[in-house]
């Protein structure tokens, strides 16, 4: 089944504007990358950060078991050396996200986001756009370049 000559391109937020050149989109998509990057590490820490509280959780009821077990010495020491301990001096998990989320993080989006506005007039995904058009089958179904809802159908 072949599509309409509408699917035949990119919308305009995802073409190069005048004199942008190949060089500049590999830069910025590059650019765009290691933010990708940063995204995946910020969700590891999230995730290092939710495991590190449901393992505090998890070890306040084993203190309690303990302690209904008749193991009161041991509880209490697992207690007074684990329960709620820092994770690293002085901060819990928390502090360490919202270090980074306001710091290295927060920095970092705004470094791509102003190469992006200064580059290619704050576009997203260039490079992705063309490599699209460069490997899929135009004209047939399911190589469309846009959703049927954007081409006008």
């Amino acid at each position: 089944m072949e599509t309409s000559m509408r699917d035949d391109g990119p919308d305009a937020n995802h073409r190069r504007g005048a004199g942008v050149s190949d060089a500049t989109v590999l830069a910025v998509g590059k650019l765009s990358e290691a933010l990708e990057v940063v995204e995946h590490a910020r969700g590891y820490l999230y995730g290092f950060h939710r495991l590190t509280g449901t393992a505090d959780l998890a070890l306040g009821e084993a203190v309690d078991l303990l302690r209904t077990a008749g193991h009161e010495s041991l509880a209490d020491s697992l207690e007074q050396r684990m329960v709620g301990r820092n994770v690293i001096s002085g901060r819990w998990t928390f502090q360490i996200v919202e270090d980074y989320d306001d710091g290295y993080y927060a920095e970092f989006k705004e470094a791509e986001r102003q190469a992006r506005l200064e580059l290619v007039e704050g576009k997203r995904h260039l490079f992705e756009a063309e490599m699209k058009e460069d490997r899929r089958s135009h004209g047939l179904a399911h190589h469309q370049a846009l959703p049927r809802e954007l081409d006008g159908q």
